[in-house]
């Protein structure tokens, strides 16, 4: 059984940090795409940020030079670094595996997380 677990989510005030963690397990893949995704309370899912098996990234403008995305391959970890943190930031965060595309505006994935809250004040 796939499981993806979410850790790290919280409030914080603005310009802060946070880093999300996301532990995949149950899941034989070889080469797959890892992202993370948002959604805020009355609007759509959307993406945030992705990563290929090879280290490529993609993301969404609003987030650029703000958060980074890495994996560890070997730990089948998948982690997001949130910095200057912003109150439109504040949503449920989902940790995915195996996008259906593997770009940020991706609709859709195989497996996915519970989510944790990620609560930014101004």
């Amino acid at each position: 059984q796939v499981k993806l677990v979410e850790s790290g989510g919280g409030s914080v005030q603005a310009g802060g940090s946070l880093r999300l963690s996301c532990a995949v397990s149950g899941y034989n893949g070889s080469s797959y795409c890892m992202g993370w995704f948002r959604q805020a309370p009355g609007k759509e899912r959307e993406g945030v940020m992705t990563i290929d098996t090879y280290g490529a990234t993609s993301y969404r403008d609003s987030v650029k030079g703000r958060f980074t995305i890495s994996r560890d391959n070997a730990k089948n970890t998948l982690d997001l670094q949130m910095n200057t943190l912003k109150p439109e930031d504040t949503a449920m965060y989902y940790c995915a595996i195996d996008l259906w595309v593997c770009f940020v505006r991706s609709r859709g994935a195989k497996y996915w997380g519970q989510g944790t809250q990620v609560t930014v004040s101004s």
